[in-house]
């Protein structure tokens, strides 16, 4: 699944993507973009993964779009193609796998890269990460979710502010606000990574996918929606082998041995 821009290794049922344009800053461009959509789609159809890190090579996370394709007549496939047919898909698919994804922000994340890394279930940065929502520093909006996670996040008032001014956050102070999960030392964030993704690819995956579709749904649903969601995956949960297996563990006094089904 290697290309020239998207890296993939899997590893102990944890599938590492890396976002692999170094001199650009992992910027994106329309290969970059269409082979992250198939390198997802692959994952999530791969029943050895369990679950997922996305990361990027070099200094930066993602500095967001290549400007020089959209500045170039002879590249540029219009913003149009790039929200519909680059971005938005990599959002949504994003949310919709049933298996968790970490974004492990090994440098700057900026206008799409920082949204990209907001929309996946768990976020953490090393301490010399900086987040930026860079998009009104050249005269345009937020895409890729931005305006729908980043209020969810940090409230309406602060994220409408970091939009309007662009303010650069450090990862310390995006953990504060609770943009991100987690905020680790650089020394230890590759091993803790690490750890974190080898402890959810061992836990019981059907249900943190179930997790993650309250989650999601709960953003736009009644509480009696939400409750009878709720009692719909419970009782489909409560039907897989970790269930059994984790009832079984839990009565035996010894750690419970999943198998994600």
């Amino acid at each position: 699944m290697n290309t020239n821009s998207i890296l993939l290794k899997l590893e102990h049922q944890v599938a590492y993507i890396t976002l692999n344009r170094p001199k650009a800053f992992n910027s994106f461009n329309t290969e970059m973009a269409l082979s992250l959509q198939e390198t997802l789609d692959h994952c999530e159809h791969n029943n050895l993964v369990r679950a997922i890190v996305l990361t990027g090579s070099g200094k930066a996370f993602c500095a967001g779009q290549d400007l020089k394709e959209v500045t170039d007549p002879n590249t540029n496939p219009g913003f149009k193609t790039i929200l519909e047919a680059h971005y938005n898909p990599i959002i949504k698919k994003l949310r919709t796998i049933k298996k968790p994804i970490i974004a492990a922000v090994n440098g700057v994340a900026a206008g799409a890269g920082a949204n990209i890394a907001l929309a996946c279930d768990i976020v953490v940065a090393h301490d010399r990460v900086n987040f930026i929502q860079a998009f009104s520093l050249i005269g345009l909006v937020p895409d890729s979710g931005g305006t729908f996670f980043l209020p969810r996040l940090v409230g309406f008032q602060k994220a409408l502010a970091l939009a309007m001014l662009g303010d650069t956050i450090a990862a310390t102070e995006a953990e504060r606000l609770g943009m991100i999960y987690k905020c680790m030392s650089l020394e230890n964030f590759e091993n803790e990574v690490q750890q974190l993704a080898l402890k959810l690819a061992n836990m019981p995956t059907k249900a943190l996918g179930m997790i993650k579709t309250l989650f999601n749904q709960s953003v736009t649903n009644t509480l009696n929606q939400q409750l009878d969601l709720e009692a719909e995956l419970q009782i489909e949960a409560a039907q897989t082998n970790d269930y059994a297996e984790g009832v079984a563990a839990f009565i035996e006094k010894r750690k419970p041995n999943f198998k994600g089904n």
